[in-house]
């Protein structure tokens, strides 16, 4: 058992620490909305605290998931920030999907107190951080990792260290590349079916056994046929994390083509007023445009 604190209780932190306190450790939570800390702690047990700083005194590692890049600063920096609580050798674990501009900053900011930071941005959605089946991917020194992986372990699928510092991020953002093309893929072949008079759920049987097959298309062909949308990962959190991915882009220079014009397809989407729509919703542009 280990005194962890967890901050953010969003879709997938809610969960994840629950998944921490019900694996036997002793877990603080801390929300910028409070009531959504007390339900948490109600239903869970636990601590929660009014403040990160609150919330990290004593922990040996504190975990978080929040929404930015400045919403993770603020959780880390500043009188009331976690980093000033914690103390020298205990671990700070970022589930975030942020910029690498910003882990890099914040993993000298805590080297420099003697705090390790791994940043550790997940895939698999609020379903994947419910029934403890995320996809991990991990940057920072091999032994923080080490400490981490076994910790995060009830709602990890798999974790794997990728490499040194941000290397997490980096590949957070080609899986975020990765889906961009899939799910535009896959809107454009069920409005071709409807088009060419095709059931659709009859096209998607017989091509997700072959080699067009996704996780996309299984998990999201049926919602997306019942033009249904108000569940999963938003779009306006999608078109967060492409902005991250050109912006890397820039700085290396990878070319995208692809993802710019798919963040582009969501910006239309955001103007049907889709923006807390899940991502296959790129669907609906099409039907709506053409």
């Amino acid at each position: 058992m280990a005194k962890l604190a967890f901050l953010g209780l969003g879709v997938m932190g809610y969960p994840m620490a629950g998944h921490l306190q019900s694996d036997g450790h002793d877990v603080t939570v801390f929300n910028r909305t409070s009531a959504k800390a007390e339900k948490w702690v109600a239903e869970h047990g636990g601590t929660s605290g009014a403040t990160p700083f609150e919330a990290a005194q004593g922990a040996e590692m504190v975990l978080a998931c929040v929404g930015n890049d400045d919403d993770l600063r603020a959780v880390c920096l500043g009188e009331r920030g976690a980093f000033a609580a914690m103390a020298p050798g205990s671990i700070f674990v970022d589930h975030t999907t942020v910029s690498a501009a910003v882990t890099r900053e914040l993993h000298d900011k805590a080297a420099d107190l003697g705090i390790a930071f791994v940043d550790a941005p997940v895939s698999g959605g609020q379903a994947g951080a419910e029934n403890g089946a995320l996809s991990i991917m991990c940057g920072g020194a091999e032994e923080s990792y080490a400490a981490a992986e076994v910790v995060v372990a009830p709602y990890a699928k798999l974790c794997r260290r990728l490499g040194d510092s941000g290397a997490g991020q980096m590949t957070k953002m080609c899986n975020q590349i990765a889906i961009a093309g899939l799910v535009q893929g896959l809107s454009e072949a069920l409005h071709f079916a409807q088009k060419a008079g095709l059931d659709g759920r009859s096209v998607v049987e017989v091509i997700s056994q072959g080699a067009a097959g996704s996780w996309q298309m299984s998990n999201r062909y049926e919602t997306m046929l019942e033009d249904h949308f108000d569940h999963g990962f938003a779009v306006d959190w999608m078109r967060k994390d492409l902005g991250i991915c050109l912006d890397a882009a820039d700085e290396n220079g990878a070319s995208l083509p692809v993802t710019a014009l798919v963040d582009q397809f969501y910006k239309d989407v955001q103007k049907l007023g889709g923006g807390r729509w899940d991502t296959s919703s790129l669907l609906k542009r099409l039907q709506t445009t053409g």
